[in-house]
């Protein structure tokens, strides 16, 4: 009959993710293990970082001279999207990438990251505005004109709806998680590249579509979608929880050396799932209940 881990199961696992540091600088260290200092450098991502901080900062600059009114609004959107792709570099750059490939746990510290602190806070920076004004007049305006076409609002307006970016989000956060694609995802660079974009644009997306309307009525609806979310990726985490066999035998060989079993390591990444995630689910769930309780008071300032 399936178990939820005992205590020195769990007491184990979090003391050995508290003693990577020390493992890794201990002398006679495995070698071919990764070790938690060693950063990620993966060029196209890196580029990406590039890219997106140099659209915001001219976007910004030139909106900056626009207006004196908005600057204070201006400045707390850069705050906030410098924030995000701040963590968004610690989860896809620092040695949170390299463990993640020699322990479960790790990566779902990975895609916690992504999806439910760094997503939420790129959003909040308004950037797709931003970047906009990062171009010269005449290429804005013929951005302009596209974005505006029918076909790319009508295309838009259909992603962006709460109900089918909820979908989305669920449908490709689970997909990921069977066993064949997730091993898939480790196995090819593609794939794990592949991964974590559908991760990151799916959660832009949900973030975005429950921050765009501030109406009464779409506040409540957020209510539902966010404890919705809370509840089917609680299920999914608790599945591997209380699993007895490990689902991913890619770390079969890999968490003994961190001080873990297999199954702890699948354990311990399902309760990141379940517990912590579950929580800043609920946490924006009274947040926004709030907002659609008492509206004169819940208009949020971005």
């Amino acid at each position: 009959m399936p178990r939820i881990p005992g205590r020195a199961s769990l007491m184990t696992a979090v003391l050995a993710l508290h003693a990577l540091p020390a493992a890794a600088h201990a002398p006679g260290a495995e070698a071919g293990h990764a070790a938690p200092s060693a950063w990620s450098a993966e060029p196209w991502i890196v580029a990406s970082f590039l890219l997106a901080l140099m659209l915001y900062a001219g976007g910004g600059l030139r909106l900056r001279k626009r207006t004196r009114q908005g600057r204070d609004g201006l400045r707390r959107g850069a705050a906030w999207f410098l924030s995000g792709m701040a963590v968004l570099a610690a989860a896809l750059l620092s040695p949170i990438d390299t463990l993640g490939a020699e322990l479960f746990s790790m990566h779902m510290v990975q895609h916690e990251l992504m999806m439910l602190v760094a997503a939420p806070l790129i959003v909040a920076g308004r950037p797709l505005a931003v970047f906009m004004w990062a171009f010269p007049s005449g290429t804005r305006k013929r951005l302009g004109i596209w974005i505006n076409s029918d076909a790319v609002r009508s295309g838009w307006r259909c992603l962006h709806a709460p109900l089918v970016a909820w979908a989305l989000h669920a449908v490709i956060l689970w997909a990921w998680h069977f066993p064949a694609l997730f091993l898939a995802s480790l196995a090819s660079d593609a794939m794990h590249a592949l991964q974590h974009f559908s991760f990151l644009a799916s959660a832009l997306l949900f973030w975005s579509a429950l921050f765009t309307s501030r109406s009464q009525a779409h506040q409540g609806g957020a209510v539902l979608y966010l404890l919705s979310t809370a509840i089917h990726t609680g299920i999914l985490g608790a599945l591997l929880t209380f699993s007895q066999r490990v689902w991913y035998p890619a770390y079969l060989d890999t968490t003994e050396h961190w001080g873990l079993t297999p199954l702890e390591d699948q354990q311990l990444g399902g309760l990141i799932m379940w517990v912590p995630a579950g929580f800043i689910f609920v946490a924006a769930g009274v947040f926004f209940a709030a907002m659609a309780i008492r509206p004169e008071q819940g208009q949020w300032t971005r």
